[in-house]
Formats: C-alpha cells, sequence, structure tokens
C-alpha cells in the first residue's frame, strides 16, 4: 500500500479517488477550507489524523478509520460509502454516516445529530452517542455496549438487535418493525409507539405512556418504571415483573403484572387481558 504520513491538506479533493493507500497521523484543516478530501477512494486506512472541514468520505468502497478525530466543522463526513470500520474515533459533526452499508464502530464517541440515517448492516459496540433522529430508516443494526442520550432514535427501523445497552431517549423506536431488545435500560416518553414485532427481553422501561398502538409486541420479564397509561391500542404479550402505575385500553394479548395502579378499559376496543399476580 501507498503512505501518506504527516501531511496537511486543506484544498478541495485533496486525495480524490485514492487507491490502496495509508493516511496516518495528517491533518485535514487550514484557510482553503477546501471540501470532500477523501472522495470516490477505494481500500483506504485512516490512522491518527484529524478532520476539521466537510463531506471528507463520500461514495468510498473499502474505508478502515482509526484513532482520529472528525471536529464539528467535518459535517456530513461519510455518505454514500460501504464497506467501513471505525475504532477509537470521535465523530462531532452534523449528520454523519447517511446512506452507507456495511458499517463496524468500535470504541467511538459521536455527538451528531441526525446521524445514521438509511444505513444499511451496522455493528456497533463499546460507543457512545449523542444525537437526534439517531439512526431513522436504518436496518440490520447490532447493537451490544452502547450508551445513548438524545431525542427521537430509531425511528423506522427494522430487523435489529440491541443489546447491553443503555439509552436516554424521548420517542425511541417509533414504527420500528421486527427488533429485539436484550438485557437493555431504556429511558424517556411514549417508547415504541406504532411499532411492529418488537421484543424487549430482561429490559428496564422508564417512563410515561410506553407502548402504544403497537402490533405484536413482547415483553419477557421486564421492569417498568415511573410508566402509566401502557399498552394503549396494543397487541400485547408482556410479562411484567415490577408494579405499574396504570394500564389503559390494549387492544387484544395478555399482560401480567405484580401490581398495578389502575386499569383503564372505557372503550369496545379494548379486548386484552390483565392478571395481577404477586
Amino acid at each position: 500500500m501507498k503512505r501518506i504520513e504527516n501531511r496537511t491538506f486543506d484544498e478541495e479533493r485533496a486525495l480524490y479517488a485514492i487507491e490502496d493507500t495509508e493516511v496516518i497521523s495528517s491533518r485535514f484543516d487550514g484557510p482553503a477550507d477546501g471540501e470532500s478530501a477523501l472522495k470516490e477512494c477505494r481500500n483506504i486506512t485512516v490512522r491518527d489524523s484529524y478532520f476539521n472541514l466537510r463531506y471528507p468520505f463520500w461514495h468510498d468502497h473499502g474505508l478502515t478509520i482509526e484513532n482520529s478525530e472528525m471536529t464539528d466543522k467535518a459535517r456530513a463526513a461519510l455518505w454514500y460509502s460501504r464497506d467501513i470500520t471505525i475504532r477509537n474515533t470521535k465523530m462531532h459533526g452534523i449528520k454523519a454516516l447517511r446512506e452507507c452499508a456495511d458499517v463496524t464502530i468500535e470504541n467511538s464517541d459521536i455527538v451528531s445529530p441526525e446521524f445514521g440515517w438509511s444505513v444499511s448492516g451496522i455493528d456497533m459496540k463499546d460507543s457512545t452517542a449523542e444525537s437526534e433522529y439517531f439512526m431513522m430508516r436504518s436496518d440490520h443494526l447490532h447493537f451490544d455496549n452502547v450508551t445513548f442520550k438524545g431525542k427521537y432514535s430509531f425511528q423506522y427501523i427494522t430487523d435489529s438487535v440491541i443489546e447491553n445497552c443503555n439509552f436516554d431517549t424521548k420517542d425511541a423506536f417509533w414504527h420500528a418493525k421486527n427488533v429485539v431488545v436484550r438485557n437493555s435500560t431504556i429511558k424517556g416518553e411514549y417508547l415504541a409507539w406504532y411499532s411492529e414485532n418488537i421484543t424487549f427481553e430482561n429490559c428496564k422501561i422508564i417512563g410515561t405512556q410506553p407502548l402504544c398502538y403497537c402490533e405484536g409486541l413482547k415483553m419477557i420479564n421486564c421492569e417498568m418504571i415511573d410508566s402509566d397509561l401502557a399498552f394503549e391500542r396494543s397487541d400485547v404479550e408482556a410479562q411484567i415483573v415490577s408494579p405499574l402505575i396504570s394500564i389503559k385500553n390494549p387492544k387484544s394479548g395478555h399482560i401480567t403484572v405484580p401490581a398495578l395502579g389502575e386499569l383503564i378499559m372505557n372503550i369496545p376496543q379494548a379486548m386484552g387481558t390483565v392478571t395481577v399476580a404477586a
């Protein structure tokens, strides 16, 4: 492989369409304020480098980024790229990772509104993220040991598995389809409305009005804390192991709970059943 080391680039398309190249200890920054430094590249490894300019990685195929930093000026950093590995890297620019495929992210820190839109195949582990509209319309996600804070996360995702994660997020998993969440904590309001075939196993759910208008909802050995008006108009099979404040008008299925403050069944469509059994 060719090697580029200890260089600074600030011009437009500085390394356009390079192939089979290592870029090491380099900076993409400067007064020329050029965009798209590594556009249309193939088989590229970037290590120990600094990105402070827009759109650095577009239409790349075969990309590894390690021990690097993308600042808030490196907006829309990765678009239309595939076969990507990112390790020990800061991604702090808005709209990173869009319309990409086959992505691995490890031990990285993400601060990026609108991160991960319309991506197919993300394996993320041992990482932190702060975002709004995180992972919208993406599919085939596998998250393990990810800590997330933000709003409107995982909307419209499909065919995904979330494990050992901690999310502090509002309106998560709206319209999600074919998703399994295991051994995780999700704190926030209005969890997973309008979802289809979503399963929560050994999870802790915290917040008001969760899990309404769901189809094919399953909950196995889950805690629900500060949760009221749960399961409204949902098709649900749920085994809850902590007291619930209230359940409202489940459409169908069965819910077991050790204690319940209030059961509201005031519409004829509410055909679900509830068993309170300590």
